[in-house]
């Protein structure tokens, strides 16, 4: 390049350390969060949850709730006889009508001048109840004689959905999955392993707790003002629930406090507050308690699993057989679906020739779950990143080389027909091995387990397979985009896209500046209300930078090849020879300055035959569904991670320290430098805290530490050290050649915790979380086992 093009041509963004677009009106709190808006005329909302795990409701008096001053309206099940389930699996009736199932469950709302009026109302509502039996053991929900939680409705029509027509049964879903032949991988193995293990509740903690603002117009129209991920999915829901025109239902979302899945669901107090704007003519806002959050939101679901693997004495795998039960709740969120990922790090996290998975979502009177930060991934990762443990030990091989033998190449197709096109698996490892000096320490923790005094080290690695492209889930796992370039050179980008704290809208005004030849701050992105942006599917299954930022990209360059094709024939060349860099046209071969953009854009928009630039794209990943077997190529793209973890235990306490981790993640490449940092450092800690501190502790259907004094969250000074990596596989369907990477650093934390505190003390720790006094038990011989997860039932013919 000559010094002329040298001196014109702007460094790339990809890569930098760019400052989130958000983050002055955040820092310098001007940003309005829902709890900040007020609606003209808005009333406020409150919810009477049920003081009974289990009853039957008998009579319900709203008589001094009605009749406070300041109250405008007071609604229980009978004042709404055109309310329906809602839930994925249409199991849960917003306000309850004859049955509570659990503390959650909503009986009666009110809407006032103000919370505390609203709150006092609520307070005043009298309901009677008969008890019924508790049910609040999965596996025991499973027995023949169990009492049930929906039990079959008199007169409900086959077919009809479990809210309408209740159950024979407790169990709420089921999964079957299986590839080769189980029974004779476990023939020819040589080493074969069982374990069970116990994966407890925790909660999402989002700074922004769960609320909405309906709103009712004077034609009609539904307007929400709404935390949720899901703005298309919550737009379409609403309007089949209260039989609109979808074009008659806006979803705008204030910035978003946190999700991490916990917006994904539709959730009674959305509709509750619709129903009080209906009756009262009137915005209602509804906003949760922070005691409220931590007992009406959605958890991570609690899983019981029992894991079965082989391997040859070469250290070659041959089989893994699974079964889990998850503890549904009482309704059915999102929770009872995360076997669909668990599945595919069963099956295809190393090669495996021969996999079964068996596992049941079983209704319970306890909390329901819902989608949470790596789906069902961290405890799937946990049983199996122990096991691989246990097979090297069991065969005299090193654990990393044990992994390295079976972890996976790219351009593999694993036995449930995921095609990792790019896959960084074995660098991963061996950079987070080789960073942390992992063989060296493992190999003198172990032998120094045995001298005085209380204090062991442990080093413990693990690794995680997760979708990196998205996940096709639903119809379209796409996104749209719409561009516009004003007079000015300023580009406003409109996006389906979400921003829930993840600073997606700076990823994609990088990738668009990026194309464009302009400065960040060129760019405005909107992304947040229904009426204005195209269609996304929602934010979640680590999709928004691959998804959003090709289709971001593919509006950018059509509004290049525009502008392009209209400069040409002014500057005699070709479209091809021309580049746009540092907001100027420039000739490609030799970078010369022919105009600056803003002044070429205004001569389209004031020539003769008028011309602007705007331009939309939509991108749809080349990702396909999933058979009835539950095989195909869900995602775009794969991502990869391989963390080690250095503890320190106290025997004496039981306390295990967290002292370093060492990440490398397969990115496929590094857009943003700080976000991304930011991404991996923030579920570093969120492992951390599923592996040691954090537990929602639900008691025969009752949360005992709904408050942030009780629930033991990860604070700065437990913070460890970290050294990150970055494998940059350069993903071909990628923008840029990026992945998605949000999910994937929470997802072996635990996994590689458990392996280091048993390189510690020598004793290995199957239940969740590792509080001081479950390790103290576990070091003491006191820890009860897991038990194991029996066989389940076969599924009737018709069913299979």
């Amino acid at each position: 390049m000559n010094e002329t093009a040298e001196r014109n041509a702007p460094p790339s963004l990809i890569g930098q350390r760019i400052t989130k677009l958000d983050a002055p009106e955040k820092a310098s709190g001007r940003t309005r969060y829902l709890h900040d808006i007020d609606l003209p005329g808005q009333l406020h909302g409150a919810i009477l949850r049920s003081s009974r795990v289990h009853a039957r409701i008998v009579r319900i008096d709203t008589t001094r709730a009605k009749a406070m001053p300041g109250v405008h309206a007071v609604l229980t099940a009978a004042d709404v006889p055109d309310q329906r389930p809602i839930g994925v699996a249409k199991d849960h009736l917003p306000l309850k009508r004859d049955r509570v199932r659990s503390l959650r469950d909503e009986i009666a709302a009110v809407a006032a001048d103000s919370d505390a009026i609203a709150r006092a109302a609520v307070a005043a509502i009298e309901v009677e109840y008969e008890d019924l039996p508790v049910l609040a053991d999965a596996q025991a929900a499973l027995a023949p004689d169990a009492p049930l939680i929906h039990p079959p409705i008199d007169g409900a029509k086959p077919g009809a959905p479990v809210g309408v027509a209740g159950r024979a049964d407790n169990v709420a879903m089921r999964f079957d999955y299986a590839h080769g032949d189980v029974a004779a991988g476990e023939a020819e193995s040589e080493v074969v392993v069982e374990d069970s293990f116990a994966l407890h509740y925790v909660t999402h903690c989002c700074l922004g707790v769960s609320g909405v603002i309906a709103e009712f117009d004077a034609r009609g129209n539904l307007l929400l003002h709404s935390n949720t991920q899901v703005p298309f999915l919550h737009k379409r829901e609403f309007a089949e629930y209260l039989g609109l025109d979808p074009a008659r239902v806006r979803i705008v979302q204030p910035p978003i406090g946190g999700g991490f899945g916990s917006k994904l669901d539709i959730y009674p107090f959305e509709v509750i507050a619709v129903f009080l704007a209906r009756a009262t003519g009137r915005p209602v806002k509804l906003v949760y308690t922070r005691e409220e959050e931590f007992l009406a939101s959605p958890t991570r679901q609690p899983v019981r699993l029992t894991l079965r693997s082989g391997c040859k004495r070469d250290g070659t795998l041959t089989f893994r057989s699974v079964r889990t039960i998850h503890d549904n709740g009482a309704y059915t969120s999102w929770g009872a679906t995360t076997p669909f990922v668990m599945m595919q790090t069963f099956s295809s996290l190393y090669r495996v020739p021969h996999c079964s998975y068996h596992t049941v979502a079983v209704y319970t009177n306890n909390p329901y779950a819902g989608s949470f930060r790596g789906y069902g991934n961290l405890q799937a990762t946990f049983a199996v990143e122990q096991q691989m443990d246990r097979l090297a030990d069991a065969i005299g091989m090193d654990p990393l080389e044990f992994r390295l033998k079976n972890a996976q190449a790219p351009g593999e197709v694993t036995g449930q027909g995921m095609v990792f096109r790019s896959c960084g698996f074995q660098d991963c490892l061996q950079i987070a091995a080789g960073r942390s000096d992992y063989a060296r320490k493992r190999r003198e923790y172990a032998a120094a387990r045995e001298q005085p005094g209380t204090r062991r080290r442990g080093v413990g690695i693990a690794a995680m397979l997760h979708v990196g492209g998205g996940a096709k889930i639903y119809p379209s796992d796409g996104c749209g985009t719409i561009l516009k370039l004003d007079d000015f050179g300023h580009v406003t980008l409109i996006t389906g896209a979400s921003e829930i704290g993840q600073g997606s809208e700076t990823v994609l005004a990088q990738l668009v500046c990026e194309e464009l030849g302009l400065p960040i701050g060129a760019v405005t992105v909107v992304n947040n209300d229904t009426d204005i942006t195209p269609w996304d599917v929602g934010v979640h299954a680590s999709r928004t930078t691959f998804i959003a930022g090709n289709s971001a990209i593919g509006a950018a360059r059509k509004a290049k090849a525009k502008i392009f094709a209209a400069a040409a024939p002014r500057f005699d060349c070709a479209p091809e020879d021309l580049a746009l860099q540092g907001g100027h046209l420039v000739r490609k071969a030799g970078g010369e300055r022919l105009v600056d953009l803003p002044r070429f854009l205004r001569s389209l928009h004031f020539a003769e035959r008028a011309e602007l630039v705007m331009t939309t794209f939509y991108y749809e990943p080349p990702s396909v569904h999933q058979d009835k077997g539950f095989k195909g190529d869900v995602s775009a793209a794969y991502a990869w991670a391989a963390q080690v973890v250095e503890v320190e235990v106290d025997t004496a306490t039981g306390v295990v320290r967290l002292l370093k981790v060492t990440g490398a993640h397969d990115v496929g490449r590094v857009l943003n430098r700080l976000g991304i940092e930011g991404q991996i450092e923030g579920g570093i800690v969120m492992g951390q805290g599923y592996a040691l501190t954090e537990d929602l502790l639900v008691d025969a259907g009752r949360v005992r530490n709904p408050n942030f004094r009780d629930y033991k969250l990860v604070t700065a000074p437990e913070i460890p050290q970290m050294d990150l990596s970055f494998v940059e596989t350069m993903d071909g369907e990628g923008p840029q050649g990026a992945k998605g990477v949000g999910e994937a650093p929470a997802i072996c934390i635990a996994a590689a915790v458990a392996n280091a505190i048993e390189n510690a003390t020598g004793v290995r720790i199957t239940s969740l979380p590792f509080t001081p006094e479950r390790v103290y038990r576990a070091l003491h011989g006191k820890l009860p086992p897991v038990p194991p997860v029996p066989l389940l039932a076969p599924l009737p013919a018709a069913a299979a």
